[in-house]
């Protein structure tokens, strides 16, 4: 996970040599990285699959675009917050896994209290 780590120092850096902590409060950056997300988002909307797979070939880059900004304000926010994201995605895929069993949820979209 150390290039996790190197991201975000490299996030802090970006953020911190134009000062703008001073504008990221938890509130503004969660909603910065919902932003993002839509913008990711629109690049699907109202797309049939094939659509979508001849979208993705002609705008890579503009799709890497928006997933690189989403991560941002993702290391933002758990920097911001002292969450340990490689930590967390550990313990979320543990809890994962107890809630959907392979025997049970392999090749479903069930959702887990319904399985």
């Amino acid at each position: 996970m150390a290039d996790l780590e190197k991201l975000t120092r490299q996030v802090m850096k970006f953020r911190d040599e134009r000062d703008w902590k001073q504008f990221h409060n938890p509130k503004d950056v969660a909603i910065s990285l919902t932003l993002e997300a839509a913008e990711l988002l629109e690049h699907f909307q109202w797309k049939t699959p094939k659509e979508i797979a001849a979208h993705v070939r002609t705008s890579k880059e503009e799709i890497s675009d928006e997933l690189a900004d989403v991560l941002y304000w993702v290391l933002v926010l758990g920097k911001d917050l002292g969450i340990d994201l490689a930590d967390a995605l550990k313990k979320k895929l543990v809890k994962n896994a107890a809630k959907y069993p392979v025997a049970k949820s392999k090749g479903r979209i069930t959702k887990y209290n319904k399985l």
